[in-house]
């Protein structure tokens, strides 16, 4: 008799990728950007967690410009709405 061995099953974790990106708004109360073209992608990170580190820093750094604003979008959201955040 001739055992097959596989590997053992392992569980892989959905990616929950997240967007940090930011710009200058053309109004404090809204969210348009007053040059689509000059916004500030910050990069595309792991987690929740580090995207929240990447924001805040950017945040805190721009602090002199009411106008300015950065953002995380839940990429995982967009890219499969099915995905429930952990």
């Amino acid at each position: 008799m001739n055992k097959t061995t596989q590997a053992p099953s392992v569980k892989q974790e959905k990616q929950l990728l997240h967007l940090v990106f930011g710009g200058e708004l053309e109004t404090l109360d809204g969210v348009t950007f007053r040059d689509p073209s000059k916004l500030d992608i910050v990069g595309i990170y792991p987690d929740n967690d580090s995207a929240l580190a990447a924001w805040k820093a950017k945040a805190q750094s721009t602090v002199d410009n009411a106008h300015m604003r950065y953002f995380v979008v839940h990429l995982y959201r967009l890219l499969d709405p099915d995905v429930e955040e952990l």
